[in-house]
């Protein structure tokens, strides 16, 4: 495969480029498949050097030696493999041997894209010089914040287009219970500040220190965790010199009982949780050119507050109430900021809020798609992205579900038990965990898919409509009678027929429970007509039909694809081969349903309805990148321009299983490369380039809007993405599968069949 080269700090070595490389690294291998090789060229000096296990480290570069550095270029430009060398830049990794570094970069006949982690206003002319060379002769520049970029173009000369802004990456967590976590670390009931990172005297843990009195005096139980050992370069050139003046002043200002060192190189996971269990986390460098910082990105992403000192980063991401700053070293500024929100309970909230929206979209798995498609541009199309299928993780849906249902709403992936229940959620829910079953034979979700069936036989109602809207106490809202109950009875019947379609497999008493209901429910198909009510409905006879074969369904099925057909009819014209006169939600559906009906009655009519308007939606929701659904701002009415932005979990989805029905029939492969292409809007091809699924919690994202992503991960949204994974699994996104694609032939080639 196409190899990217990674000049950069790498572990053993403790350093924070070191900790981002191997964090990016990791994180582009997990978010893509079969795409490309990340290998490593380890930088050291003279007077740092290590033994490398990982098998990704393919060159060492001693950036002190010159003849170094004139060995790799010669490697590198050999190595027909390499594509494009990502080069971590920080000033201090090169100093050694500046003229050197310089001569590489003009040496290297691949494409070069350099990151610059720190970026310097206002430089002196031989240091301006220094880095315009870099400038001009690397093929891309990466930053990690708008300031970065501002400064590059006001105090360089490098145009905009050449620099990409990526901000540092950091972890999605699953918010665990501060309780229990402080618990398990020995700090009970405590209010915790913390800071962390490789510890030097320009964290200026000090500005913490004093002022920590005052904060005592209204906080007495506060308890500052320094997390985080000396850094090695420090402990080589100055011993432990900096945390025993820390210790002496801990001593002098009687805090013994108020700070405790953590005086280890954490592993990630114990890290994240003495994050996850911070009250206010504290960012106190002293150095106003640093950029970004990681360990503040980390704490952010962990639902701490954040009072920080006004670097770049921190000015960016903790402005519109996402945080507090304070000057750089007023420990009076900084316990006023502390205090503030200790007690402010509801500023704290709405600080916590906020700066998760902010950072969320900085997540390693985000990075890693900016960085693939950002390289992938550098290198000229040689680099070809497959995005890899993540692991089914059923965990947010079991916490979604109580012994009664699936509740309707999260708050972040917090289930929220206000928001009650819905026979839409609980139908989807059903088809989702026997899609699960059937793949996976997981007998665990047969206590679910038991769940849910119970909960339709519950909302059931005798020669009516189904109830839709139950809140926790088990009570019909009034919510019922202000909305038309016709969709929602179509999406249990859907629910219902697939049930019965798996009856070789699931137990009988669900079969039977399944089969009373549909038969019942059913025949108040004569008097629907709302067009996705009547989809659902085909849907469900189609699955029915399977197990139960009856004149009846014929009939039934035709009642309903004649009416669509109908619809069609009225509303199409040369330029508009749609059911009605406007694009709204779950519009696949209609097309695939006459499709199921096709498949039963035999009737072209239906087939060819359906194709024409199935190609006429994909015209309005494909372009050569990817999907975007119709807007949920305001529809698209014809002969309307339709809003751009506002798209859901659920049109993906039921676009994804239409896609896979339409390539079955057809076996147009065009349908199977939208498929793959709708579905990797979850994982991230979208045009904020952000992931909608969350493989950490096992929840999915409740939308995609113009700037930012709607952080509740709610039942509609979950259910609906593991529908769709589980309708993929065996075409794409797997490693074997690509690997035997690529060995048969090129997968561009594939892709152009048919």
């Amino acid at each position: 495969m196409p190899e990217i080269l990674f000049l950069t700090t790498f572990p053993p070595r403790q350093c924070g480029i070191a900790t981002y490389s191997e964090d990016l690294i990791k994180a582009m291998e997990k978010q893509f498949v079969y795409s490309f090789d990340v290998k490593v060229c380890a930088l050291e000096t003279d007077k740092e050097q290590h033994s490398y296990e990982d098998p990704r480290v393919k060159f060492i570069l001693n950036t002190s030696d010159e003849k170094s550095y004139q060995h790799l270029v010669s490697r590198i430009n050999a190595d027909h493999n390499i594509k494009v060398t990502l080069i971590q830049h920080e000033f201090g990794l090169f100093t050694d041997n500046i003229p050197a570094f310089n001569q590489f970069l003009t040496d290297v006949k691949k494409p070069v894209v350099l990151v610059f982690h720190t970026v310097l206003p206002r430089p002196d002319e031989a240091f301006k010089a220094n880095v315009q060379h870099i400038l001009d002769t690397v093929d891309g520049i990466i930053v990690m914040t708008d300031d970065a970029a501002e400064i590059l173009t006001r105090d360089y000369t490098v145009s905009r287009d050449k620099i990409t802004v990526i901000p540092h990456g950091t972890h999605l967590v699953p918010h665990l219970d501060k309780s229990v976590l402080k618990k398990k670390y020995d700090i009970g009931e405590r209010t915790v500040l913390s800071t962390f990172g490789l510890l030097s005297s320009g964290k200026s843990i000090e500005t913490t220190l004093d002022a920590l009195p005052t904060i005592v005096k209204t906080t007495p139980d506060v308890l500052f965790l320094i997390i985080g050992k000396t850094h090695p370069t420090v402990v080589l050139n100055e011993g432990e010199q900096y945390r025993e003046i820390l210790q002496q002043k801990i001593a002098d200002l009687n805090l013994e009982n108020n700070v405790r060192f953590v005086n280890e190189y954490l592993p990630l996971d114990t890290l994240l949780e003495y994050l996850q269990l911070t009250d206010i986390y504290l960012f106190t460098s002293k150095d106003p050119n640093q950029a970004v910082s990681g360990t503040f990105s980390y704490a952010l992403s962990c639902g701490c507050p954040v009072v920080s000192t006004p670097i770049p980063h921190a000015k960016e991401f903790l402005s519109d109430n996402a945080g507090l700053v304070f000057d750089f070293g007023n420990s009076q500024q900084l316990a006023e900021a502390v205090n503030r929100l200790i007690f402010d309970v509801e500023l704290r909230q709405t600080i916590i809020s906020n700066g998760l929206h902010k950072i969320t979209g900085t997540a390693w798995e985000n990075s890693a798609v900016k960085h693939a498609r950002f390289l992938q541009k550098i290198a000229k199309d040689d680099l070809e992205l497959h995005y890899r299928n993540p692991k089914v993780n059923l965990d947010h849906i079991k916490k979604m579900t109580t012994d009664f249902g699936m509740l309707q709403f999260s708050k972040l992936n917090q289930p929220d038990i206000n928001s009650g229940y819905t026979i839409d959620d609980n139908a989807r829910a059903l088809i989702a965990l026997c899609q699960h079953y059937k793949f996976r034979r997981d007998t665990a979700d047969l206590r679910y898919i038991g769940i849910y069936l119970n909960f339709i036989a519950y909302c059931e109602r005798a020669d009516e409509l189904f109830m839709n809207y139950v809140d926790f106490n088990m009570n019909f809202t009034d919510q019922n009678h202000n909305e038309n109950l016709e969709d929602s009875t179509g999406r249990a019947l859907w629910a219902l027929g697939y049930v019965i379609s798996l009856s070789n497999i699931l137990p009988k008493e669900f079969i039977s429970k399944a089969t009373e209901i549909f038969e019942r429910a059913i025949l108040c198909a004569h008097k629907t007509h709302s067009p996705r009510s009547m989809a659902f409905m085909i849907k469900g006879l189609y699955y029915y039909n399977r197990r139960v074969k009856s004149e009846d369904t014929a009939g039934i099925v035709g009642l309903l694809a004649n009416r669509l057909v109908q619809l069609y009819r009225h509303s199409a014209s040369s330029d508009w081969a749609w059911f009605e006169g406007y694009l709204t939600y779950a519009n696949s559906v209609l097309p695939e349903s006459l499709l199921c009906a096709f498949s039963i009655t035999g009737n072209e009519v239906y087939k060819d309805i359906a194709k024409k308007s199935f190609d006429f939606l994909l015209d309005k929701t494909f372009c050569e990148e990817g999907i975007k659904v119709i807007s949920n701002r305001s529809w698209h009415f014809k002969g309307e321009v339709c809003e751009e932005y506002g798209e859901q979990p659920i049109d993906v989805a039921y676009t994804v299983i239409t896609l896979r029905k339409f390539h079955d029939i057809f076996k147009d492969r065009k349908y199977l490369v939208k498929m793959e292409m709708a579905f990797n809007w979850f994982l991230g091809n979208n045009h904020l380039q952000q992931i909608i699924y969350n493989p950490c919690t096992g929840g999915c994202f409740d939308g995609l809007e113009e700037h930012n992503v709607n952080l509740n991960q709610g039942a509609e949204s979950t259910v609906s993405y593991l529908m769709a994974r589980m309708m993929i699994d065996k075409y794409f996104g797997n490693e074997n599968e690509l690997y035997h694609r690529r060995k048969s032939r090129s997968y561009k080639d594939k892709l152009t069949m048919n």
